[in-house]
């Protein structure tokens, strides 16, 4: 058996797995999340252990015999947070969360030394670690005199599984201070924001050995000793591990509140100007591209507000057979964009309106909006070296067959709708226990999914879409320079 500890923003979730990674059985236990100010997200660490202490106790109660059998466990997390940790390893203020602001000035500031773009091959985004504990200096300078280690959200978990200060690339990949082709920390990274490696966590791949369970846990949760740790990863590339997107060539979208293409890479391929995020894979000798939107679903979520229907309603009135576009735009920056613009203020616009729209218009061009973002993105990882020939829908938003088959017509490409099944990264997690635990072949671990369906293009409408996404590309500098 083998377990994947998963630590999102809202939750610890614990999948029980096989050796046949048959999904044995899953828990949850609830997390909530502190803002003390505008703009600040944290969380206190010591509520992920209660949590998953309460996941893993509710798998106890109901899977408790296949327990006593776990061999490996697999872990996932949340990134860009920065928990720090003293001389005795006491937590020493909540962690700041990856969807905190505080630290936009900090980033713009890190971002404009072209070390760290040459070097890690991303923008400096307010939400990545370094510029977090650049702020921490500039504001609690007494707390940053006393940090011994700085560990991402999971990789806490880790210290308290097995007492060991240990990360691995995908998540690290994400802090700002890792040499990503490298696949290590920078020196030289670190000493711009006066730290030292001395207070990283040590490295290891995700597939890789990183502690093992301490005996007092594995006692009390019925385990045998020795139960390995896997590396593992951050959630996006756990989720990929999941889905089976770890080969080049594969790649997947994901609607959920925000929207990402995902595709896995066997080369190391930045660009960082693009703002396409090119961090590590969990598998060694791999590496990711993503590109990410900050409001996928949340941009449906936000027109039933104002509608005062539901989503799902709103979906149901648009059928499920593609129309052209109508004429009107929707751009969905509600709360900026990240991909491919790096506009934090750039806000969202309906264009086109006349006296016939109606609602079921509106929402086409939502779902259309949202859409021709994601098609930015694969323009984006084209221009970073990416070829892309198909993708598997995941996430809310891809129970409406309308929205992909948009999405397969704007992108130009098949895209698959997986087989029932959670294939997250709770699933992803315990798929790396289970090669960190046996030696297994990665690839050959993580499969992907049958696929019960594909979405083709509509070539009727290929050429309005392209029309479409035109005028949807020539909006954003328009909008912008009203904004300045």
């Amino acid at each position: 058996m083998y377990l994947g500890l998963d630590l999102g923003t809202s939750g610890v979730k614990a999948m029980l797995i096989d050796g046949d990674q048959i999904v044995i059985g899953s828990a949850t236990a609830a997390i909530d999340v502190s803002r003390p100010h505008p703009g600040w997200s944290e969380q206190d660490p010591a509520d992920w252990i209660r949590a998953t202490q309460e996941a893993v106790g509710s798998l106890k109660a109901t899977h408790g015999e296949a327990l006593t059998a776990v061999k490996g466990i697999g872990l996932s997390g949340h990134m860009h947070g920065a928990t720090l940790i003293g001389a005795d390893d006491s937590v020493l203020r909540p962690c700041i969360l990856w969807n905190d602001t505080r630290s936009f000035a900090e980033a713009a500031a890190l971002d404009a030394d072209p070390r760290f773009r040459a070097i890690t091959g991303n923008i400096v985004f307010p939400g990545f670690t370094a510029p977090k504990l650049a702020w921490v200096k500039n504001n609690e300078p007494e707390i940053f005199a006393k940090v011994a280690k700085v560990l991402l959200p999971k990789d806490y978990l880790r210290l308290w599984l097995s007492g060991e200060h240990i990360s691995e690339m995908s998540d690290s990949a994400g802090t700002s201070w890792l040499d990503t082709g490298a696949r290590k920390w920078s020196s030289e990274l670190l000493a711009a924001t006066d730290l030292s490696e001395d207070q990283m966590p040590a490295l290891v791949e995700g597939t890789q050995q990183g502690g093992t369970l301490r005996a007092e846990l594995a006692s009390a949760w019925g385990m045998q000793p020795g139960v390995v740790i896997a590396g593992g990863a951050g959630d996006n590339a756990a989720s990929a591990c999941g889905m089976g997107t770890v080969a080049e060539g594969h790649a997947f979208v994901s609607l959920g509140t925000s929207g990402v293409l995902f595709a896995a890479n066997g080369s190391y391929l930045p660009k960082p100007e693009s703002a396409v995020h090119a961090f590590c894979h969990a598998l060694p000798n791999t590496w990711h591209q993503m590109g990410v939107i900050l409001s996928a679903t949340d941009a449906l979520n936000w027109h039933a507000r104002i509608t005062g229907m539901t989503a799902g309603e709103l979906s149901a009135e648009v059928g499920d057979t593609l129309h052209a576009p109508s004429g009107v735009t929707f751009l969905p920056y509600l709360s900026g964009e990240r991909t491919p613009h790096n506009d934090a203020k750039i806000r969202g616009a309906f264009i086109g309106l006349a006296h016939e729209t109606s609602r079921a218009a509106l929402t086409q061009a939502v779902m259309e909006g949202v859409t021709f973002a994601i098609r930015d993105s694969l323009e984006a990882l084209k221009s970073a070296g990416t070829k892309v020939e198909r993708v598997t829908a995941i996430g809310g938003g891809s129970r409406s067959r309308y929205w992909l088959a948009s999405i397969a017509t704007a992108l130009d490409m098949p895209v698959d709708i997986p087989a029932d099944g959670d294939f997250g990264a709770a699933f992803g997690a315990a798929r790396l226990g289970l090669i960190a635990a046996t030696g297994a072949d990665p690839l050959a671990v993580c499969s992907q999914p049958e696929t019960a369906e594909t979405i083709e293009p509509v070539p009727a409408l290929t050429a309005s879409y392209h029309a479409a996404y035109d005028r949807y590309r020539a909006l954003y500098p328009a909008i912008r320079s009203t904004m300045n």
